[in-house]
């Protein structure tokens, strides 16, 4: 199990010193590297550990930022940010930061969640989504650190026998909402394991 946690820390170092490297010729004040900083862990810390609750209505996923901060609605999106008054924030620094973050999400998007729902041949056997297991739904189109984590409520499987899309139920704005995916948009987080 350690690998994993090697793996995703290594894959972020590399990122970031890549990110770290193409600005060399612009200077990043500390300000500016402890709010990357900050967003960077937010994104790492996102990621799921366990289901705490199986209720379909109401899944709860324990993640890393649920331990260190001890609240469930932790995730900082940019439409908080206006309840500032935008002249106590330096704008010009802060996009600088947004624009560093989403740069390192892309990446990370790219180079680590791949990681975790790699492809086989179809000749090879492999274990099929069931019901009960934790997924990220991958979504181009929502932006960094708001990719649903949901809980597949019901398979279906194609004319071969292989499961080739699920229904998934997953919390949007509060509410309890079902989507039917094909398993190319779901990564599989944590397995149910049937008793």
């Amino acid at each position: 199990m350690g690998g994993a946690w090697e793996r995703m820390i290594g894959i972020t170092r590399r990122i970031l010193d890549s990110m770290l490297l193409n600005a060399a010729g612009r200077s990043l004040t500390h300000d500016v590297l402890n709010t990357l900083r900050a967003e960077v862990s937010a994104i790492v810390n996102s990621r799921p550990l366990v289901p705490v609750s199986t209720d379909p209505e109401n899944p709860l996923i324990l993640t890393p930022a649920m331990l260190l901060t001890q609240k469930t609605d932790y995730i900082f999106t940019s439409d908080h940010l206006w309840e500032f008054d935008k002249r106590d924030l330096c704008l010009a620094e802060w996009r600088r930061v947004q624009a560093l973050a989403s740069v390192f999400w892309s990446r990370w998007r790219k180079e680590y969640l791949p990681l975790l729902q790699q492809r086989r041949k179809w000749t090879e056997d492999r274990r099929d989504l069931i019901e009960g297991d934790v997924i990220l739904l991958k979504d181009k189109n929502i932006c960094r650190t708001q990719w649903p984590v949901g809980i597949i409520v019901n398979s279906f499987k194609s004319s071969d026998e292989h499961v080739r899309k699920a229904e998934v139920r997953v919390i949007v704005n509060g509410k309890a909402t079902t989507y039917t995916r094909p398993i190319v948009d779901m990564i599989l987080l944590i397995e149910n394991k049937p008793v």
